[in-house]
């Protein structure tokens, strides 16, 4: 993913920064704990494809 449209793209629903997982190929908002996927190198920016990352190994259980 190139570091320009990394700057640019927002978390859709709070609007905050996205910081790219590239094992996963996924856009992550920590604000929101949401995983976006990346297909083809496109994001996929929608509500309802993102993934909850609650209870994701490595995720804090606080």
């Amino acid at each position: 993913m190139e570091s320009r449209l990394l700057d640019i793209l927002v978390c859709p629903i709070c609007k905050g920064p996205l910081r790219f997982d590239r094992q996963n190929a996924e856009l992550v908002c920590n604000a929101d704990r949401l995983a976006y996927p990346v297909r083809d190198g496109i994001p996929v920016m929608l509500e309802s494809e993102a993934r909850p990352l609650d209870g994701e190994r490595g995720a804090d259980a606080s």
